[in-house]
């Protein structure tokens, strides 16, 4: 059984449900087609990886989004922070030994990364991808580390620093992938 698990966390794809800071710029309908684009850009690059793939939906499975080699599972939780370390507790109970996690804002993240995110986790107990706007893409890590996720601001630009901080307190080593940008707001989509 192959040891490594990918964790995708993912909005159903509706109509005025997703991209909603992009939305209040350029429409529901341009915002919807933008997410639809990066959660097929993310499929493409991770249904052939050759690990355990989770997609964690915010409301429900959907027989139709990706194919039957990806574990569809519901986020649970009250925010982001506790849905993450929900869904890493969830991965390693299954038997997993490495969990990376990453969710569908990147249009540069590949297969190419996310395969040296894990052999990373090989010689490092955390794993990184910086966001251009101080936050991350990427997280992965071979143990579970709660306090990674608790009491966390999210959607700042200090994310990144303060995860770095409780990584160093912790004793543990970390490993910064490249940095790349996610696509929140119309500035994101422009400057993509």
């Amino acid at each position: 059984m192959n040891k490594n698990a990918l964790i995708i966390f993912a909005r159903n794809p509706e109509l005025g449900k997703v991209k909603n800071r992009l939305a209040k710029t350029i429409g529901k309908e341009k915002a919807f087609e933008i997410y639809t684009k990066l959660l097929l850009n993310v499929y493409t690059e991770t249904k052939s990886l050759k690990c355990n793939k989770y997609l964690f939906l915010t409301e429900r499975t959907d027989t139709n989004l990706f194919d039957d080699t990806f574990i569809q599972k519901i986020q649970s939780g009250a925010d982001l922070g506790v849905k993450m370390m929900n869904a890493i507790r969830l991965v390693f109970e299954d038997g997993n030994e490495k969990a990376v996690l990453i969710g569908t804002d990147v249009p540069e993240i590949t297969d190419v990364i996310l395969n040296d995110a894990f052999q990373k986790l090989s010689e490092h107990d955390v794993v990184l991808g910086p966001a251009k706007d101080g936050g991350y893409y990427l997280i992965g890590m071979n143990e579970n580390l709660p306090s990674l996720f608790e009491n966390m601001k999210w959607s700042n630009e200090k994310v990144l620093s303060i995860t770095l901080e409780r990584i160093s307190s912790m004793n543990k080593s970390n490993y910064l992938l490249e940095e790349l940008a996610d696509i929140d707001t119309e500035e994101d989509l422009r400057e993509w």
